[in-house]
């Protein structure tokens, strides 16, 4: 059952706390940790408003002022800057504040993910909207957003995106329960990006994984999410969890906002969710610049050549 309600607002949860990046988050939120030199969260806004979101809402906490800061207009900054002719990071600064119409609510307490998008329910109201969440970084260079929406607008319902993650790896994610019988196929006869969901749990052991296609963080949902959330019990971590709404309306009728897919991403994403992978992200990031790539690379030639 397709969607006639264009999908036009795009919400960001960034009401975490960041802790496992201590001390550097202690007075600076992890959204703002920088990938190379722009901020994580723009990376996350930049992709809703290219993909034709540009009404995006944040949901802030204690200590977030500097993301609403980073993303308004600065006029002595660049009052200095055009002064100077610094034309390049005159751009620079004025694209944060160029990317959308930016709103933002706090979520009074940590009540986990499925919380943080029932406070959008006012702003969203009876439309399909998107969820980006800032952990994950998805290249600029692959479609990921758009597809899920143009799949949202054809078959109803809620998207969420998957990936395909090893064995040892697969008690991090949530993981959905596939049709595989009811893949579609590309011309070639391959499993096509779209998949429907029969289940998911949250983070699961190996040997309960119903797969190995873990969700990661976008999700177009269907607005029929917020009434589900809000009769939601907390589940994993004593938090509402978004998976636990889903998983519920993946088995309800079409005609009540369920059904659920799956589309299946093999693009470039980043995570900037731990230590480690915020150290890759950044690297990797930065080696396919053209002002910072070529140096990089050499440099890293003779760094693991000492190792």
């Amino acid at each position: 059952m397709s969607s006639t309600t264009p999908i036009r607002k795009a919400v960001i949860p960034a009401a975490g706390l960041g802790t496992r990046f201590l001390p550097a988050t202690k007075a600076m939120p992890k959204e703002m940790l920088p990938v190379v030199d722009e901020p994580a969260i723009q990376y996350v806004v930049a992709e809703a408003s290219k993909a034709g979101l540009e009404d995006i809402l944040m949901i802030t906490g204690r200590n977030k002022r500097s993301l609403e800061n980073h993303f308004d207009r600065v006029p002595d900054l660049e009052a200095t800057l055009e002064a100077k002719g610094d034309t390049k990071k005159l751009e620079a600064v004025r694209r944060a504040t160029e990317l959308g119409d930016l709103h933002y609510i706090r979520q009074g307490e940590a009540k986990g993910l499925g919380h943080a998008v029932l406070c959008a329910k006012r702003h969203v109201g009876d439309e399909p909207f998107a969820v980006l969440l800032g952990d994950d970084l998805i290249d600029e260079r692959d479609e990921l957003l758009s597809t899920m929406i143009q799949t949202q607008q054809r078959l109803g319902g809620s998207v969420i995106a998957v990936m395909e993650v090893p064995e040892e790896n697969i008690s991090a994610y949530g993981v959905i329960d596939a049709d595989g019988k009811d893949k579609e196929t590309d011309a070639e006869g391959n499993p096509a990006t779209v998949v429907p969901v029969l289940g998911m749990v949250e983070k699961p052991p190996v040997e309960e994984a119903p797969s190995n296609l873990a969700i990661i963080g976008r999700y177009v949902l269907h607005p029929a999410i917020f009434a589900e959330l809000e009769q939601t019990a907390p589940g994993r971590g004593n938090e509402i969890q978004l998976t636990d709404a889903l998983q519920e309306m993946a088995g309800k009728p079409a005609e009540e906002g369920g059904g659920v897919h799956a589309v299946i991403f093999r693009g470039r994403r980043y995570d900037t969710g731990d230590k480690l992978s915020y150290i890759k992200a950044v690297v990797t990031l930065a080696v396919d610049r053209e002002d910072l790539g070529p140096d990089l690379r050499d440099w890293l030639k003779e760094f693991v050549a000492q190792i």
